[in-house]
């Protein structure tokens, strides 16, 4: 695919759910100086923006999104950065990339990382996006189908040096039974200490996208959250849920309150991302 071939409406050139990639790529060209104490300072996404030439203004309206988009980035990014900590040289994984360039942030000379999506994101992402390090590596997958975990060349041994996933916007969209084929994927095949890092909402949002304000103008639809803790590890005993973090709080305070309050009552947040991680 090229930018020339682009020229019918990049929704239909990509498709419905992997179009979901301009909201995050929107927050991150503009959303710093909508909200400059999530500032992520995203070298790479107001270029890409401008090649692509599309109009993204309705995004940027949608100002919890722009700020959700931003928490969660420095959340993925603080849980990454203490991942790499531990393991300075480990492989990191971005499962459906998009144009996220976490790379960026998370680069600390020693480890090594791979941005993997659809071949049509793929093919966008090589026209628009550096190559950058010798460390950074690319590959088109569907993790939608099982066996993403060999054909994306994963460490297979459980005594190998452990793996940090992240998995952004991508398990919303997701059939049921999908999700829990990924986790079960991740959990019978990572090494000891491996961590997978993802955002969802809540079951109560399956079936509404068309009243979510960015996510409408793409046509993608929710088709999966979780209704309760435990479907984060049940797929496989190997999973255990490290922890959990709420990404709209300091929004503002209904929204602090109305998320801390059905937390409370349904026992998984509105929104939120989940830190999982693998035992022996």
């Amino acid at each position: 695919m090229s930018l020339q071939l682009a020229r019918q409406p990049l929704g239909q050139t990509l498709g419905d759910v992997p179009f979901t990639l301009l909201i995050p790529l929107a927050a991150r060209a503009f959303g710093d100086a909508m909200f400059p104490a999530k500032a992520v300072h995203d070298a790479y996404a107001a270029e890409a923006l401008r090649s692509l030439g599309t109009d993204i203004s309705h995004f940027l309206e949608d100002r919890p999104s722009v700020y959700g988009v931003l928490a969660r980035t420095r959340i993925f990014c603080d849980l990454a950065r203490e991942f790499f900590s531990r393991f300075p040289q480990a492989l990191g994984v971005n499962l459906g990339c998009g144009l996220a360039c976490y790379f960026q942030w998370l680069d600390r000379r020693s480890n090594h990382w791979l941005d993997a999506d659809l071949p049509q994101v793929m093919a966008l992402r090589k026209q628009l996006l550096p190559a950058g390090s010798k460390r950074l590596h690319h590959a088109e997958v569907d993790i939608s189908q099982p066996g993403w975990w060999d054909r994306l060349k994963l460490p297979h041994q459980r005594n190998e040096a452990p793996v940090l996933l992240i998995c952004e916007g991508v398990l919303m969209y997701l059939e049921p039974a999908q999700v829990q084929s990924v986790l079960r994927e991740f959990g019978e095949n990572a090494p000891a200490g491996s961590e997978l890092l993802c955002d969802t909402l809540c079951w109560l949002a399956v079936g509404c996208a068309a009243l979510h304000p960015s996510v409408r103008h793409t046509h993608a639809q929710f088709r999966w959250g979780p209704s309760r803790l435990a479907d984060f590890t049940a797929p496989h005993p190997r999973l255990v849920l490290r922890s959990e973090h709420a990404v709209m709080d300091g929004y503002d305070l209904p929204l602090s309150l109305i998320d801390a309050s059905f937390r409370a009552l349904y026992g998984v947040p509105m929104y939120g991302i989940t830190r999982l991680g693998i035992t022996n």
